[in-house]
């Protein structure tokens, strides 16, 4: 991602991110880059108080300076904490608090919704959430999830049409083996090998089990953020279809992958190179359908369906799953744990010089077109 010259050119100064996780806690990596949202978790503590330590790292790879720590690939950037439930401990109450989460991050200032989670139920009042932030002009991002070896199930929030989906891929540019996949993969990004906080003690970082969609989400995140400080004036659309435009891929921009989407995240090209053309303002850049509201969101309807004979056969998926609000177990699947990939042996400390150095692989994995 050539890191180095991007930071010349754009660190994410002026963009805040609204983080919806399990809360961010001020490591010395995070100090005076994180600001206090809401807290919908419920437990003791708030916004700034991380209960399990996946929204922290999730928020140093976006901003983190690297003063003992992680520094993120948007260090300029500031983060929105927004605690909600997640994980095994939430998952015997009715709701986990997602929708009144995005609604507030809606209302916020930021300009970004990072969500690094996943679940396998649409939720009707989730699901209008997602379009109030779409409305508010804001581009939101989710992990596909990490299942793709067993269940595969279409993820939520990823999965919703105003959400860009986002996959995990290795450092040569191949989809991860766990990134689940299907017609609501957008974009793809590093998620594999990255340092994580082991709990929240936050005494030490892990190699093991790091990463996962879930940091693909939050570094996808970050490069948005670096374009939109570099042209403030653009609208979320404009934003996502320059990402679109400059990702890393060897395909056809038209035919996006079932496990890539329209490529590797790339940053750089834009923001020190001058690639890619924001084009209309209020035009969704997947579906080329007008937005409403601000005009800004990253998805309107469902993602091109177009398909030919000479691609290769698409995977069968299972019927999306919707559940009624209320049900025991619609919202509290949701968890950090499952939205944890396995790992390769990277350095640990010494900010993110390894996993920013990917973007140059040869995306060899299987293509598929995005189908109805």
């Amino acid at each position: 991602m050539d890191a180095e010259n991007v930071w010349k050119a754009s660190t994410g100064e002026g963009i805040s991110v609204a983080v919806i996780d399990t809360g961010v806690s001020e490591t010395p990596a995070l100090r005076g880059r994180v600001e206090s949202g809401k807290d919908f978790a419920g437990v003791p503590g708030g916004p700034l108080n991380d209960y399990h330590s996946h929204g922290t790292t999730m928020a140093e790879l976006i901003v983190g300076s690297g003063r003992a720590g992680l520094k993120g690939l948007a260090p300029g950037a500031k983060v929105i904490s927004f605690r909600v439930g997640l994980g095994k401990t939430f998952r015997s109450r009715k709701s986990s608090g997602i929708p009144d989460a995005i609604r507030a991050a809606a209302d916020s200032d930021a300009r970004i919704i990072s969500m690094s989670f996943t679940g396998e139920y649409l939720r009707p009042s989730e699901k209008k959430a997602v379009e109030y932030a779409q409305s508010k002009g804001k581009l939101l991002f989710a992990g596909v999830g990490n299942d793709a070896q067993t269940k595969n199930f279409v993820g939520y929030p990823a999965a919703y049409p105003n959400v860009v989906g986002v996959s995990a891929a290795d450092k040569t540019g191949k989809v991860a083996k766990f990134s689940e996949f299907g017609e609501y993969v957008d974009l793809a990004a590093p998620g594999l090998g990255i340092p994580r906080w082991c709990d929240n003690t936050f005494r030490s970082y892990c190699d093991e089990g790091g990463g996962g969609t879930s940091a693909a989400t939050a570094i996808a995140s970050a490069s948005a953020a670096l374009v939109w400080a570099k042209h403030p004036d653009w609208t979320a659309n404009q934003v996502l279809r320059v990402l679109i435009d400059t990702a890393g891929r060897d395909w056809p921009k038209d035919e996006p992958s079932d496990y890539l989407g329209y490529g590797l995240i790339r940053p750089a090209r834009n923001v020190v190179k001058g690639q890619g053309k924001p084009g209309p303002a209020d035009v969704d850049p997947i579906t080329n359908e007008k937005t409403t509201g601000a005009g800004s969101d990253g998805g309107d309807s469902a993602p091109d369906a177009s398909a030919s004979a000479s691609a290769p056969a698409a995977p069968t998926r299972p019927a999306t799953k919707e559940a009624p609000d209320g049900e025991k177990g619609s919202a509290a699947e949701r968890s950090p744990e499952d939205d944890d990939g396995g790992s390769l042996p990277w350095p640990v400390l010494g900010g993110l010089a390894a996993v920013l150095a990917i973007g140059g692989g040869a995306f060899a994995a299987m293509r598929a077109r995005r189908r109805a």
